[in-house]
């Protein structure tokens, strides 16, 4: 029996952490291929991007391998990435966008690869590695996601704003925050852990000063009541934060995958998502995942849902679909399964088809997680849209 009453915790980190400044570049050199290809006239569909980097003090190295437009230089790539460490707002000694080396050791994606992904003669197009991925949804907020995670991307947005709009001049980029959230009856009530180390560009900043810059941000971002006396706070509690980011300690593309998806109140497949084409279903799975769990959720034919898809490469279908509505379901799981291969096409070239993943969408998804964000205009956080009510109602 599920317990309904315990405490869950979550974390997020800033755009300024090492890891996510590594995630921006990534994502960034994927967007890049696709405003190339749409600039040249290449088909976005033949586009190839697998791309990781590693930031240290004032190095950044980006490999992996690609499939585009000739235009994209690695001059150009060391441009766009300087462009997006400016942006997050790096111009320390220690890590500079103006003056930190820039190595690209991109190449032509492997030929052995290409084959088990690209159609040809009556073969359709496969998927650009095995794996499974998850999706999930729950009714804690809004938005459709675990609550713990989505006040704690809450927080560093609102610090980011603040620093970003130069309402607080002393907070640099490089941030986390964690919360414990108190459930009671399977539903979240208060925060009894608030963890938030943010870095400080003023040295002589204490713990006890910092907390009272960011505790007003802390209390917009909670819902009203969830901040008591008897709530723990956590600021700064190593002490003095003011060599951040890739100086304070390296990044790597793909390290905070649950920071990523769901802070940990459901199952990760285990692959990153950021510096991925949609071929790779690493990404664009995870993100079909999401949208059935999400249109599940909130056709409510569920309190919760988690759905597991699995590939192998260069097979053009899921090998499998799973379902599991946690008991709060109104409806049989074997049944919902069934609906919703039908609802959805969940080949690679489905997926991207269905949610338009052929587009420069990529880079906004760096920080903050994939998931739990309104769907845009151009087509980004296309896997957020709740279209597919009716059509799985209509199914089961």
């Amino acid at each position: 029996m599920a317990r309904s009453n315990y405490l869950f915790t979550s974390e997020s980190v800033s755009e300024g952490h090492p890891d996510k400044v590594c995630d921006r570049i990534s994502d960034e050199v994927v967007d890049a291929f696709f405003r190339a290809a749409a600039a040249e006239g290449w088909d976005p569909s033949q586009v190839r991007v697998a791309c990781e980097t590693l930031a240290t003090t004032n190095r950044v190295v980006i490999a992996g391998e690609t499939r585009g437009p000739a235009s994209l230089t690695r001059d150009f790539v060391s441009h766009i990435a300087r462009l997006a460490i400016r942006d997050i707002g790096y111009e320390q000694a220690g890590f500079h966008w103006e003056t930190c080396d820039i190595e690209v050791l991109l190449h032509a994606q492997s030929v052995d690869i290409a084959q088990g992904v690209d159609s040809a003669g009556n073969k359709d197009e496969g998927a650009g590695d095995q794996g499974i991925m998850f999706g999930y949804a729950c009714r804690e907020t809004p938005e459709l996601m675990p609550a713990p995670l989505y006040y704690a991307h809450e927080i560093l947005k609102r610090l980011s704003q603040a620093r970003r709009s130069g309402e607080s001049k002393v907070l640099g980029p490089d941030a986390k925050s964690q919360v414990t959230v108190r459930y009671e009856n399977g539903k979240p009530v208060g925060v009894t852990q608030i963890v938030v180390s943010t870095q400080h560009l003023d040295e002589a900043l204490s713990s006890r000063d910092v907390r009272a810059i960011v505790e007003p941000y802390v209390r917009q971002a909670l819902p009203a009541g969830w901040i008591s006396d008897a709530t723990v706070w956590h600021v700064n509690p190593t002490g003095k934060f003011v060599i951040g980011g890739p100086d304070g300690d390296s990044g790597l593309t793909g390290r905070k995958i649950i920071v990523d998806t769901y802070g940990g109140a459901a199952p990760h497949g285990g692959g990153a998502f950021s510096g991925k084409d949609p071929t790779k279903v690493d990404r664009s799975a995870a993100y079909a995942a999401r949208y059935l769990a999400k249109n599940v959720v909130a056709a409510g034919l569920a309190d919760r849902c988690t759905i597991q898809l699995s590939y192998a490469i260069g097979v053009a279908q899921p090998l499998s679909i799973y379902a599991d509505l946690h008991g709060t379901g109104k409806v049989d799981e074997g049944k919902l399964e069934s609906a919703l291969m039908k609802a959805m096409d969940l080949s690679p070239r489905g997926i991207r088809e269905h949610l338009g993943l052929n587009k420069p969408i990529y880079a906004r998804t760096a920080a903050y997680g994939h998931f739990g964000r309104a769907p845009e205009a151009d087509g980004g956080f296309s896997w957020e849209r709740t279209d597919l009510v009716d059509q799985i109602r209509g199914l089961i």
